[in-house]
């Protein structure tokens, strides 16, 4: 077999440099220029409430002969309007964040044709491998680039950069992660004798699953996808990698923030770190068990013989781990993590906080990630980089490919995320679910996750960018935890519905292609597998745990409560 040269420091550094220009050259500017105009904007309201309220206390005095009543009246009237102008400051503020839980922001809502760029950018990436291989091979970047700049100029043009500014700090702490853990683990060479069999690969799926919990979906796809191909090799199959997908790279990390990016995010909100494996664990864990029968069904009808297994396998237990010093890079990654000024709030204000301080789109847990990226390349052992046939290939791919669709897919979003709002307290748990999830499998699944809690939030009168307010969301009333268990679940579950649904999907797909295995296109990966298998399992998830069919709903098990008490002597 042919091993591929291992790439120079200089073409790695070269890549780096290449990726932080195109992101950080425009984006940073933007950010500070339009961080500096919220300043300026906060204070002219303060500055104009305080007046308004001054005025409004001279008129008060000169009012003071008015009856009881319609001083009440009055009163209250001021108070809810305060409350409306607050929920609208918060959620202008939390626009400056790392995520859509705040809403648009300034100007009016795109105009839905913007969402062009962005489905013509996914038709591009669904055909583009199929009819015109060899030219999409060489040209994709450019095409991801121009459609993610003019969706970026019609924000320019109509002075509205919030759009751009969650594009590139969504694209930093997106790349900087899958980044440092595709190099991290990429040292890393695990080598077995087991065989190939459908025994041994539910089991090092159901393994994946739980350390996903553990090192996040990304760490687990990035460790385990190549030793889980060399299991295979000579019988594998493009469902081998499909199902690596749906239950490494996605439900596998429902439990913990750390498994995935929309149960971190809401973490940082304040949700508790623990509320998720006590809230999901028995959603998990039937959904996990569903899909690894599938699996062993699917594996069973591979009657591949026995002298065409594995090179070096035995069918033993042997297992050897080649680049072990990599496991601390890997660790760094996963500590850095939690480095930010919303878990830490010393940091806040302090030269560790970039993004408050320096007005830049990426903090320094990104900084930190960038330089693992580095630091486990150029330490790590040469013998294990060969062995995974290690190249940049597979990130360089998804790096240029996700400049346009983070750029692009801002408009639907925001769309999203305002009709989520808009109509929010017309919708229930079963709309909830379901538009968290295909919205999550279409889009990216981590803003989609917040834009439907700040909807189900909003639907109590709750503020997802109030820390209190989150947690008691996920703690102190049944009905609303429910809400937040529903959302949850399908930004997860859902998130294996498309190659672009989670961030690991396609790093999964690249490697395995640049390791000459096949998978199916973006279209035939729905047409085949994602829609025929998941939606029917995820049908049944609903029908389970959210309908009121089959288990009862939190508000019934309440009113079944209050009824037998009210019977009781």
């Amino acid at each position: 077999m042919r091993v591929a040269p291992l790439p120079s420091a200089a073409a790695f550094v070269r890549v780096c440099l290449v990726l932080a220009v195109l992101a950080f050259g425009p984006a940073a500017v933007v950010y500070a220029q339009a961080t500096d105009s919220a300043e300026v904007e906060q204070v002219d309201a303060d500055t104009t409430h305080a007046d308004a309220t001054h005025a409004e206390g001279d008129h008060s005095d000169g009012e003071e002969h008015h009856g009881g009543d319609e001083h009440a009246g009055d009163e209250h009237h001021d108070d809810g309007h305060g409350d409306d102008e607050h929920h609208g400051d918060e959620a202008h503020g939390g626009a400056h964040g790392d995520d859509h839980g705040g809403g648009h922001g300034h100007g009016p809502p795109p105009p839905i044709w913007l969402c062009i760029p962005f489905a013509a950018l996914l038709l591009l990436i669904a055909t583009g491998p199929i009819f015109f291989p060899h030219h999409w091979h060489h040209h994709y970047p450019k095409y991801a680039v121009a459609l993610g700049t003019l969706v970026m100029a019609y924000f320019l043009v109509q002075g509205d950069t919030l759009p751009l500014i969650h594009a590139a700090e969504e694209y930093f702490s997106f790349i900087a992660l899958l980044a440092s853990l595709f190099i991290a683990s990429g040292g890393i060479l695990i080598k077995t004798d087991f065989a190939g069999t459908p025994k041994a690969n539910a089991a090092l799926l159901f393994v994946g699953a739980v350390i996903s919990n553990v090192i996040g979906t990304t760490g687990a796809s990035m460790l385990l996808i190549r030793p889980y191909m060399r299991l295979n090799k000579g019988r594998i199959k493009p469902y081998h990698i499909i199902f690596f997908i749906f239950i490494v790279s996605n439900v596998g990390g429902a439990l913990t923030p750390i498994g995935d990016p929309p149960l971190f995010l809401g973490f940082l909100r304040g949700v508790p770190f623990f509320w998720t494996v006590t809230q999901i664990w028995y959603v998990w864990l039937p959904t996990i068990l569903i899909l690894l029968a599938v699996f062993y069904a699917f594996d069973m009808r591979n009657k591949t013989p026995a002298e065409q297994t594995t090179e070096g396998t035995t069918g033993g237990s042997k297992i050897e781990i080649q680049g072990t010093k990599n496991f601390a890079w890997l660790a760094v990654v996963i500590a850095s993590v939690f480095i930010d000024p919303n878990i830490i709030p010393a940091m806040k204000g302090t030269i560790l906080d970039l993004k408050g301080t320096f007005h830049i789109p990426f903090g320094i847990r990104e900084v930190i990630m960038f330089g693992v990226c580095y630091l486990a390349y150029t330490t790590a052992d040469k013998g294990a980089l060969k062995g995974n046939d290690f190249n940049f290939e597979p990130i360089r791919e998804v790096a240029w490919l996700f400049v346009g669709i983070f750029a692009t897919m801002q408009p639907a979003l925001t769309l999203i995320g305002e009709w989520a709002r808009d109509n929010a307290e017309a919708i229930g748990v079963t709309t909830f679910y379901f538009g968290t999830g295909i919205l999550s499998g279409v889009l990216d699944n981590a803003p989609t996750y917040v834009s439907f809690l700040s909807a189900a939030m909003g639907k109590f009168e709750l503020d997802v960018n109030q820390t209190a307010d989150v947690m008691a969301f996920a703690t102190q009333d049944p009905e609303w935890a429910f809400y937040l268990q529903a959302i949850s679940v399908a930004a997860v579950f859902f998130g294996a519905l498309t190659y672009i649904g989670n961030g690991p999907n396609f790093m999964v797909k690249a490697i395995a292609e640049s390791s000459g295995v096949e998978c199916p296109s973006f279209g035939g990966y729905m047409i085949r597998y994602s829609i025929p298998i998941l939606l029917p399992i995820y049908a049944v998830v609903w029908l389970v745990f959210f309908s009121g069919y089959v288990l009862p709903t939190p508000a019934e098990v309440a009113d079944a409560t209050a009824a037998l008490f009210g019977v009781l002597p």
